[in-house]
């Protein structure tokens, strides 16, 4: 179920699913995330192979893991910004979310998400440290999806939140943990200051919008998703420098 909403991978499932279903999967969450930073990182891989210098080589990693989910936490983060947007009235915000045109906020939040993990990437020279730092990344920023869900309600009456419901917290805490462990085992030290900044701001941003809109809707996850994961490769880039 995670691997069929997070990614446009060709996965197939082999019995009927809902969206309840989703909640209980969320320990998947940034298993899914690495696979998709993994992708990210073979393509900066590729492209550093075929001599590309290491910003369009950052470029094609992105435009990888974009394939891959579908775009769809930018499309989230796209509606979201759109919804901040509207002013104060919160039925026209959730009204103006669910519309499938980009408004000018939106375009102007893509357009920043993306040279924010170009620039990010772009000081990162060895196509392994990418590697492990989009995996790192893609599994930090899925696992803050799941601690969302269980901290706020839904903000519609339908829609992806409400349907999927709360999942229970030994799931949440699963996916968090797999999380941790595996960055750890991937960068060490430096892991738990940039899972620590990933975190921290991303809660800070859901917190926010959760009191904007009254709860969270898959587009406000996908912003989350997308802050979460800028501030992580914020935090690994401010290191290494």
């Amino acid at each position: 179920m995670a691997a069929l909403f997070l990614t446009s991978l060709p996965v197939k499932a082999v019995d009927n699913v809902s969206m309840r279903d989703l909640a209980q999967a969320v320990y998947a969450f940034p298993l899914m995330g690495a696979l998709v930073g993994f992708l990210g990182g073979l393509a900066f891989l590729a492209a550093s192979l075929l001599g590309l210098p290491t910003m369009p080589a950052a470029l094609l990693a992105i435009v990888a893991m974009v394939l891959a989910t579908g775009a769809l936490h930018e499309d989230g983060l796209a509606d979201t910004a759109d919804g901040l947007g509207a002013g104060d009235d919160r039925e026209r915000a959730l009204a103006i979310m669910r519309d499938s045109r980009i408004g000018s906020f939106g375009a102007l939040a893509l357009m920043l998400a993306l040279l924010c993990r170009l620039m990010a990437l772009a000081p990162m020279y060895d196509p392994f440290l990418v590697l492990e730092v989009l995996v790192c990344a893609g599994m930090a920023s899925r696992a803050i999806l799941p601690v969302v869900m269980l901290m706020q309600p839904s903000a519609r009456a339908t829609g992806l939140a409400a349907e999927a419901g709360r999942p229970e917290p030994i799931r949440v805490a699963i996916g968090a943990g797999i999380a941790l462990l595996v960055c750890v085992a991937l960068m060490q030290q430096q892991a738990l200051i940039a899972v620590a900044a990933s975190a921290a701001v991303s809660l800070l941003v859901a917190h926010w919008l959760g009191r904007r809109f009254g709860g969270c809707t898959g587009d406000t996850l996908g912003a989350v998703q997308q802050v979460a994961e800028i501030a992580f490769l914020f935090a690994v880039v401010a290191r290494l420098r």
